[in-house]
């Protein structure tokens, strides 16, 4: 007689527990549509932070490029430069050999250094781009969060 009692109160325990589970799970529409909206705003704040932090980089690193871009600037104008005198003194004597090698050698130094400048400055303006863009996309995003 006591067994059944007892199968009979673990059961009914059983299915109080059960009950209490299922109706616990039960969300309304609004929290959903909240939840959705928090985790809208989350994204957007990380992808918001993200992009300020690349953008304090980026800007970091400017002043440092800029420098760097002016430096290889003067060196390939300086070596425009010797380029130009070392091909006067070949046009004075243009049977000399030597002259003829310092000369060839001064154009393909010349050559080089304004190839690396013009790499130097388009990567100045690639960053430059990228810093506005960055702009853009927080701007954008503050909008964004704004409205959530």
């Amino acid at each position: 007689m006591k067994q059944p009692t007892v199968l009979l109160t673990i059961c009914a325990i059983i299915l109080s527990a059960l009950t209490v589970s299922v109706s616990s799970q039960v969300v309304s529409k609004d929290s959903i549509i909240i939840l959705k909206q928090q985790k809208d705003s989350i994204v957007i704040l990380k992808r918001l932070n993200d992009n300020k932090l690349k953008l304090a980089k980026l800007e970091n690193s400017l002043e440092q490029k800029t420098l760097d871009t002016q430096a290889v600037s003067d060196e390939a104008q300086k070596s425009a430069d010797d380029n130009k005198k070392t091909a006067e003194n070949l046009s004075n004597d243009a049977t000399d050999k030597k002259l003829a090698r310092r000369a060839s050698k001064s154009a393909r130094e010349a050559k080089q250094d304004a190839k690396h400048a013009r790499k130097k400055s388009n990567n100045l303006e690639d960053v430059k781009k990228e810093i506005e863009s960055l702009k853009n996309k927080i701007a954008e995003d503050e909008f964004k969060l704004s409205k959530v």
